[in-house]
């Protein structure tokens, strides 16, 4: 189940800013045209403020758009096959934005890429979530951002990353690609998630070290804003150990061992926040990923399209480390949460980032 919504109460909160955002999602982000068609899916938790300013964006654009609703998922699965009808929704679609929690990476989504629907995933978004990872940002210098890390990434051989409550994990990078998991929806069937962050699959037997979870996990849900770290023992790209002294580490821990899936334990990506409008945790997993400076780990199934082995997996679980620093090749990127490559740091300041 996801993180409670913190959305302000109320129908008229910031309802102005609200759909100048919406707007950039529709028209910015998903490149909707004139006459394409727009499926917006939501769950019962869904902030449906969200979904409305999503629709009235997507007419205003000349779109046509339809918000299919169904019920939440109230148990620990989140990769849940849809009803019938929608999973020919989302086929069908030009465009489908997922605000639920619940469809990513099933076999329905696979289709749907298949037939060339442009998706976004934005799940649990409520209208808070909105304006920090949207509509406060510089979207296409944020963009730059991220191209700027990921060329840093892919011109290295080896990446170290440490941090203060404990991260000393090592990999190799050579032959993968770091790629952004946010940017624009610019050709049929691809996937894009919120900006602000970066994916890559390293190397998957070179991956050794401990990992120090510290700024939350999801799922499970139960865990929300962390109180007390999780620390990971990594060998060879699988997690062998899940230490801690609170009760984040063994509802983890727990968590891990109900789905009785080794593959649940197999590292499938190491990824960095870069989102200037998300500045610590808030207990929801699509801004979590994206604090700025964070580090953010997945385990559980590897999608296609990554650029690492691929391998489907009983769910997925993410994971973030606050604060690090990042080596590559030796030579630091980034230093306790703040990235100290001149050309990075130009960003950043271009970006009015605190700090720079």
């Amino acid at each position: 189940m996801k993180a409670a919504t913190q959305a302000e109460a109320g129908r008229e909160y910031m309802h102005w800013e609200i759909f100048q955002a919406a707007s950039k999602v529709i028209r910015e982000i998903m490149l909707v045209q004139p006459g394409e068609t727009v499926l917006i899916t939501t769950d019962t938790t869904t902030d449906m403020r969200v979904a409305q300013a999503l629709a009235t964006a997507a007419l205003a654009a000349e779109a046509k758009p339809t918000v299919v609703t169904f019920p939440a998922s109230l148990h620990k699965e989140i990769m849940i096959e849809p009803q019938p009808p929608v999973q020919e929704a989302m086929k069908a679609a030009d465009v489908w934005i997922e605000l639920d929690y619940q469809l990513f990476y099933t076999r329905a989504w696979k289709a749907a890429m298949d037939a060339g629907t442009r998706q976004l995933t934005a799940a649990a978004m409520d209208i808070n979530m909105l304006m920090n990872t949207i509509g406060k940002v510089d979207y296409p210098k944020m963009v730059e951002l991220g191209d700027a890390i990921c060329d840093l990434i892919n011109a290295s051989n080896e990446m170290r990353i440490t941090s203060p409550a404990g991260t000393d994990l090592h990999m190799s990078t050579a032959d993968r690609t770091a790629h952004q998991s946010g940017a624009y929806a610019d050709k049929p069937g691809i996937s894009v998630m919120l900006g602000g962050q970066t994916t890559l699959c390293p190397v998957e037997k070179t991956i050794n070290g401990t990992l120090v979870f510290d700024g939350g996990i999801f799922p499970p849900g139960e865990i929300g804003v962390m109180k007390t770290p999780v620390a990971l023992t990594i060998d060879k790209g699988v997690c062998t150990k899940v230490e801690g002294e609170g009760r984040e580490a063994l509802l983890f821990r727990k968590w891990l061992e109900s789905w009785g899936d080794e593959k649940m334990y197999w590292l499938a990506h190491v990824s960095q926040g870069f989102n200037p409008g998300v500045p610590e945790p808030t207990g929801r997993i699509e801004e979590d990923e994206r604090i700025f400076g964070c580090v953010e780990c997945g385990f559980g199934t590897q999608g296609e399209g990554l650029g690492g082995t691929s391998w489907v997996a009983a769910s997925h679980t993410d994971g973030m480390v606050l604060n690090p620093s990042i080596y590559l090749d030796g030579d630091a990127i980034e230093e306790q949460g703040f990235y100290t490559h001149p050309r990075l740091v130009q960003l950043c300041r271009d970006l009015k980032v605190s700090g720079y």
